[in-house]
């Protein structure tokens, strides 16, 4: 049998890829496994990167559709929707080979199948052909990832009833959609399609849009949605699709307790996430799983010795930045390293639609619940010149503080580039930083980040631009 491998990493998207890396990085002789034909995960094949690169598409579609305010006339444009899912194809191609040359640089062995548990201490992987081999190694991490979530009696009927993994390989713009839910997934297709010229309606089962955000950044986005013509039913449950030749007819149960029906030419299922653990044999160790999800403690270690998991098979945030420090965390214990585990009050979020929003830490509300005398600071990006000359005037930042220690518990921004202006936001409280010392770090004029800081300063009424 050859020699083993130190770790073995089951899944090559950010999460397992980081980790990888890392082992290697540690000199862990290192192999992963991935049962897609290309490197990266759904974040990078189909999540993450396709979807920006869409919204980012239509932004500028967008902008060419009105830019009379910038003292700009542009005659004859047309979307072209082909080319705009062919650069999509190049982004994604290019940056999966870009995984590919980073395992080839770290000297990381690449197996191409399905990986599975057959019993302690042994993996195999399942190739293309049907060939299983043995993968003799001392540690494995899990990283699987996650699949859309479908609701019970549902089912992909494409092009009327899909996933955002079937829209991202749509080859026309619809003409109407209907998006079942309004998390992340579900406002940022909403915005792209709306900005295509397609009529969106959003359904949402909780009373607001993007329900894990601050409810006065959730309010925002539904006015900001409501001027652009995307229409939302919030409190409203699904009952039932009706799917025909030309379209789907969705029932529902709107807030005030009675049915209603409307139709479109297609449905966008964006109702959450499951992990992804389908063959794996986890039967065959002794992993504890909850809801689907792989328990794990601190450092990422499942209940199985030797063995990890991270990223979406975990009860953990669902994001692609979480997934790659806890396979660096998960790597980094394995190499004998004395790594700090995760601090998940501390975990960006970030949502890409129009306006975008970005958001660290706690929620005011989340932060009174914990018994926090909260005191917070608020400024809109109205009053800030950058934003004006950008007009993108949508929005604020609103920084959530501890009333007695002044220690910044949460910052939450609605606005232009918010999910850039977030970084700052994460170094400040990653260092414990006060609004008062966030408030007097001198920012560039004009900039949009220039908003986080007059945010700091009204904490204490001292924001000199209102």
């Amino acid at each position: 049998m050859p020699e083993a491998f130190d770790v073995t990493v089951i899944g090559a998207g950010p999460g397992g890829y980081v980790a990888a890396i890392r082992a290697a990085q540690l000199g862990l002789k290192t192999a992963i496994i991935e049962k897609d034909k290309d490197l990266g995960g759904t974040c990078l094949l189909r999540g993450c990167i396709p979807t920006k690169e869409l919204l980012h598409a239509a932004h500028v579609y967008d902008l060419v559709n009105d830019p009379t305010e910038f003292g700009v006339s542009v005659e004859g444009f047309k979307l072209h929707f082909d080319k705009v899912m062919a650069r999509k194809n190049r982004v994604v191609s290019k940056l999966s080979k870009g995984v590919d040359f980073l395992m080839r640089k770290n000297k990381i062995t690449v197996f191409k199948g399905a990986g599975r548990f057959e019993g302690k201490g042994r993996v195999t992987v399942k190739d293309s052909a049907g060939l299983r081999r043995e993968i003799p190694t001392k540690n494995v991490i899990i990283a699987t990832g996650s699949a859309p979530r479908l609701l019970p009696g549902l089912e992909i009927k494409a092009p009327r009833v899909v996933t955002s993994d079937e829209l991202l390989d749509f080859d026309h713009v619809p003409k109407s959609m209907i998006v079942l839910g309004a998390g992340a997934v579900g406002v940022e297709f909403a915005s792209v399609f709306k900005r295509f010229s397609a009529d969106v309606t959003i359904i949402e089962m909780l009373d607001r849009l993007v329900p894990i955000e601050d409810e006065e950044t959730s309010a925002e986005l539904q006015r900001a949605f409501r001027r652009r013509g995307i229409a939302s039913l919030v409190s409203t449950r699904f009952e039932s699709v009706k799917v025909n030749e030309d379209g789907v007819e969705v029932t529902y149960t709107g807030a005030d307790g009675k049915r209603g029906t409307i139709g479109a030419e297609t449905l966008l299922v964006a109702v959450g996430r499951r992990p992804y653990t389908d063959g794996l044999g986890l039967e065959n160790t002794k992993c504890e799983v909850d809801r689907g999800f792989i328990k794990v403690d601190e450092y990422m270690r499942a209940a199985e010795p030797n063995v990890y998991a991270i990223g979406d098979v975990v009860p953990t945030p669902l994001l692609a930045h979480v997934a790659s420090k806890e396979g660096c965390l998960a790597a980094e214990h394995i190499a004998g390293r004395d790594p700090h585990p995760i601090n998940y009050d501390r975990v960006p979020n970030c949502t890409y639609c129009e306006p975008e929003i970005g958001s660290v830490g706690l929620t005011e509300a989340k932060a009174r619940e914990r018994g926090f005398q909260v005191k917070v600071g608020k400024f809109p990006f109205s009053a800030l010149g950058k934003a004006m000359i950008l007009g993108e005037t949508e929005g604020f930042v609103k920084v959530v503080t501890d009333a007695k220690y002044d220690e910044v518990l949460g910052v939450h921004i609605i606005g232009p580039h918010a999910t850039d202006l977030l970084a700052e936001a994460c170094v400040a409280m990653g260092l414990e930083a006060t609004a008062e010392e966030l408030g007097h770090i001198m920012h560039a004029h004009p900039t949009l980040s220039e908003a986080v800081m007059e945010a700091a300063e009204a904490v204490h009424g001292m924001a000199t631009s209102i």
